[in-house]
This record gives structure tokens, sequence and C-alpha cells, in this order.
């Protein structure tokens, strides 16, 4: 950390770690602007879907069919589109990517240009914008605050251009010098009003305004319509480009123990990620159309928590630093450093705690079946006290095991795949234990009896898509893993039940299905039971979200309640109807 001294010159005044020891295996974050991440995002689509992205194409009309809201499978939504003349995209497409092929395809489509379009859909996401037309055609409001104009501060932003902001930068960073030879991207923000009173000094000044200094730290009255057509990111909520939030709480989190993509930009928001697996389990007649609630439910909360942090690291961003004790106007650098963290632990993911819902259940401190009704809800009970470290509601940690077969070491978030499904840990405790293998066997016993209710997906080998590496049989909701506790060398892997080994008939047994919580070779120890706050001997289980968020914590012997818990989720299979 560096301040000002009273010499003219900058000092550095303390230092602290660029990530937060502990939330993750990663050992350093990346910054990695957003027109590089969406290139990744173009070359992996245009590689594995059939899926065209349409640039300079906008729609004109939406609208719902009401007797068809009430049924899951219809396509309720029709959306008209028509080709815009506009540069913006065409100005984007080339900063971020490279391709002229691609890029042919993504601003003319397949077969050339799109002049006007009618699609019908299931459901509809507004991901555009502060601005969001999605947001306007459904009446959603927003609200909170706004800075608007500040007097004599106005300026074109369509004036500004990279010489603009390079000397701008040098004027800030006198009496030190800044230059530079490559230029990947640029782009202009709006900014807080405080920090609008420092740019005003170095940006040039106009009257002819056609863009102020504006920020809106607002959040929408409505995330969706009847749960078809839905509002995510900036079209919800809107708050400052300081703490580089919106990437990152956001459509960042594909593992738990994923490294930290820090991005400047603000586009979209953990919503997509946390809306796309429930969206996806609806609309393929897995799960009930009740949990797409929970959207609003979970984001609102979240999207109002990052609005009040923003505001404040803005302002501890506009503000001058602390000279001495004595100073009451400036701030410290150890308040700083506590927002610092703060910031860290929202972009991680790991900041943000679900509520109790259909998804999360209710933590219990006893074992008795049966749940809540919250808010008309009906809401599964849990057993907090049983893994005091993973929390329910929030993203699971991930911690080091090591496979029981060839004792190769793994992180827990490495099999826990972002594929849509959920994920069943069984922490299996001391196993070596005759007593305690026992209740293992009767777990797979009980488990197996109900796969027509919670189906098994068998799994793949981590970072290998070949097809070879697994059966990838459909119609499972969730991976079991298992971790024990017991020394390797005294429990065999054919001691397990077959439910945690299972055979495939032309891939052979599954050996990347069982962990120990042990004394790796070359690595250490991972702590992983300790790390959880789970009981070595006797275990638990452990249900895992698609989006990573701990849901469900039980007993060994509490199946029939991790049943419940699914049955309030997924659409009955004996029922033959999606709704």
């Amino acid at each position: 950390m560096w301040n000002p001294g009273t010499d003219g010159l900058i000092h550095r005044t303390s230092r602290m770690s660029n990530t937060i020891p502990g939330i993750s295996h990663f050992p350093c974050a990346v910054l990695l602007a957003q027109h590089r991440i969406e290139a990744v995002f173009l070359e992996e689509i245009d590689k594995h879907s059939t899926v065209n992205i349409l640039r300079n194409v906008e729609p004109f009309s939406i609208e719902t069919d009401r007797s068809q809201v009430g049924l899951p499978m219809s396509h309720a939504v029709t959306v008209k589109l028509k080709q815009t003349t506009r540069g913006h995209a065409d100005h984007t497409l080339n900063a971020i990517d490279e391709d002229p092929a691609r890029k042919r395809k993504c601003m003319m489509g397949e077969n050339g240009r799109v002049s006007q379009n009618t699609i019908r859909a299931k459901y509809v996401i507004g991901c555009d914008g502060a601005h969001s037309w999605t947001r306007k055609q459904l009446g959603s409001v927003m609200e909170g605050e706004q800075t608007d104009t500040l007097g004599g501060g106005n300026f074109d932003r369509s004036s500004v251009t990279p010489d603009t902001i390079l000397q701008a930068a040098q004027r800030i960073m006198r009496p030190y010098t800044l230059e530079y030879k490559h230029r990947d991207w640029w782009t202009v923000y709006q900014v807080s009003h405080k920090a609008a009173d420092s740019c005003i000094e170095v940006l040039p000044q106009k009257t002819d305004s056609s863009c102020n200094f504006q920020i809106g730290q607002r959040v929408g009255n409505d995330f969706s319509a009847e749960e078809r057509i839905f509002l995510a990111g900036d079209a919800i909520h809107t708050h400052s480009p300081k703490a580089g939030q919106g990437m990152n709480v956001s459509i960042q989190g594909t593992d738990c123990g994923s490294p930290q993509k820090y991005s400047p930009n603000r586009r979209n928001s953990v919503d997509t990620y946390n809306l796309g697996w429930k969206l996806a389990m609806v609309a393929k007649g897995i799960a009930k159309p009740s949990i797409l609630k929970t959207y609003e439910q979970e984001r609102r909360g979240v999207a109002q928590e990052l609005i009040a942090f923003d505001q404040e690291y803005s302002r501890l961003w506009s503000s001058r630093p602390k000279r001495d004790m004595e100073d009451q106007d400036g701030v410290s650098m150890a308040k700083f450093e506590r927002a610092f963290i703060q910031q860290k632990l929202f972009s991680s993911g790991l900041g943000v705690r679900y509520g109790p819902s259909t998804l999360t259940a209710t933590a219990s401190s006893d074992s008795e079946a049966g749940g809540e009704v919250l808010g008309g809800i009906d809401i599964a009970s849990s057993n907090q006290h049983l893994a005091t470290k993973t929390i329910l509601g929030q993203r699971l940690p991930s911690f080091q095991v090591i496979n029981h077969s060839d004792a190769r070491s793994w992180q827990v978030a490495k099999w826990l795949r972002s594929d849509g499904l959920f994920h069943i840990l069984l922490f299996a405790g001391d196993v070596s234990q005759p007593s305690q293998m026992d209740r293992v066997r009767q777990f797979a016993t009980e488990m197996t009896s109900r796969s027509h209710i919670i189906p098994l997906q068998p799994r793949q080998v981590p970072g290998d898509g070949s097809d070879n590496q697994s059966s990838e049989k459909p119609g499972g909701i969730a991976h079991l893993l298992t971790i024990h506790s017991a020394p390797r060398e005294r429990v065999e892997i054919h001691d397990f039940p077959p439910l945690l080994i299972p055979y495939d008939e032309e891939l052979g047994y599954d050996y990347n299905g069982i962990f120990v919580d042990g004394e790796s070779y070359y690595e250490g120890h991972g702590h992983a039971y300790e790390g959880y706050g789970i009981d070595p001997a006797k275990g638990c289980v452990v249900v895992v979200r698609p989006d990573q968020h701990v849901a469900w914590i039980g007993d060994l012997d509490d199946v029939h309640e991790l049943e419940a818990y699914f049955t309030r989720i997924l659409v009955d299979p004996s029922d033959g109807t999606s709704s």
C-alpha cells in the first residue's frame, strides 16, 4: 500500500497479500480484462456448440402468452428482433475477437444479415446493461441513489480518446512519469460523485455535454416477470466500477477453488450463474418451476449488500489518506485494508451467503425429521452442527484429499464439476472401524433403493473432455463423492459398497469416487475434515448445489431427510408431467 508523503512523493506504508490466504488453493489473483474473457467465450462457443452469437441485432418487441405461463414446457415468450446499423457492436467485436470468419458470423449471422426475426422461447434473460430495454418493457423500476450532474463538470464522453486518458493519468501521477508502447483495449466509465471531483481537474471541460458524470447505485424492484423473463447484471442492479465486482461477483464462479478472475468491468453478475442451472433443470423437466422464485430471493439480498459495500469502497478510494491520529477527515490505512479484504471475499464468491429457501435448508440443532415453513415456503431442515465450518448457503471451500486407489492428491473442488448437477459428498468417517463401515454400507443401500428419486450421474476425469473417460449416461441429477478419514493402508477399495465404486461394462471400475483425508507422499496433509468442521470418526453427508453453494447437511442415517430435500425440488418421475 502506498500513500503520499509530505515531500510530495509516494511511500510504501504497508504490505498485504494480493489474495486472502486460505480461501483458495490458488496462490495468486490474475487481472483479466473483460474483452479477453469474452474472446475466450466466443472461441469456446464456436468450438463446442452450434450457438450463433449475433451482433448489431436488437429486440423491438417482447410478449408473454399468459395462457401458456402455467405450462412449464411451453414456449410462452415471443421476442422480435431487428438489424441495427449502429457501429458500437462492430467496434466492440473488433476489440475482442481477431478471427475474421467468426467475427463475420457474429456480425451477420450464419446465412447473411438478419433484417427481422421472431423467436419463441421458454425463457428470456435480459443482460442488456444499465439502460436495459428489457427492464423497461417489464416495467421494473430501479430504486436507490443516483448521482447526476456536477456543476461545471460535464464533458462529452464520446470526445475522450486514449491520449486523453493517458494525459489524465500522467497528471495524476506527477511528479512521476507514465508512458506505454502497446494498448490492447480501452474504455471510459462514468464515475462516482466524489471521484468526479478529481476527474474534473484532469479531463477536458465541455459545456455542450452529452454525457454527465453519473453513477447509479440501484436495484430493480422486479427481477423477473412471471418467472419467464429474467433480468441479470447491470439490467437489475448497478454500482461503480471501483471494486471490479461485476464479472467477479458473477459469471466467474465455475468451481469454488477457481482462480479469481479479477476484472475492472461490471457487465454481469453471479446472477447468471445462480439462474442458469435452475433454468436448465426446469427447461429439461427435471426440477419444479417453483425453484425459479429463489433467483430473486437469493440475488436481491446480495445486490443490496454489494451496493452498500460499493458505496463505502468508492468513498474510501475517493478520500484522502489520514495524515495522523488526530486527522478526523482522512481514511486510515487499517480501514482501507479491511475494505480491501472484503472486496476479495466478494470477488471470490466466498462473501456471499444465501438464506433458507427451497434450495437451501435451514439450520437445525437436532437430527429430527421434517422442515420449516418460512414465508409460506416449505424448507428442509439441516444439521449445521455436523459440519461447523461448512456453512449452509455459502460456497463450499476446497481442501486437499488423496485418491484412495492411487494416492494422487486432488483438491475437492476439482471433482465438483460445474455441469448443472448437484453433488452429494459422503464424508464416510473412520471406515477402518467395522461399525462405521456398516453405517456407510447402510447409507449405500438406502440410496440405491431411492435411485429412481435421486439418480446418480457417472463422473468424468477432471481436465479431460474425451468421451472415453466416462460413460456419461444421461438421467442423473447428482454426482456422489466419498471422502473418508481412515488410514488408507487399513482399508481396501473393494471393502466399500458397489454404489461408491460403480462398475461399467465398457470402462470397468470407477476408481475416482473414493478419497482419503490423509497424508500425501509429496504434498503433505490437507486436513479436510478439520477444514470442513466434521467429526473424523462419524462423518456426515453434505449436498452442494450446482452453483457450489452448500444446500443440506445431514447424518449418514438421514437418507429419508435427504430424499425429502430433493423431493421439494425435483419433478416426481412417476407423475409423468413437469408441472
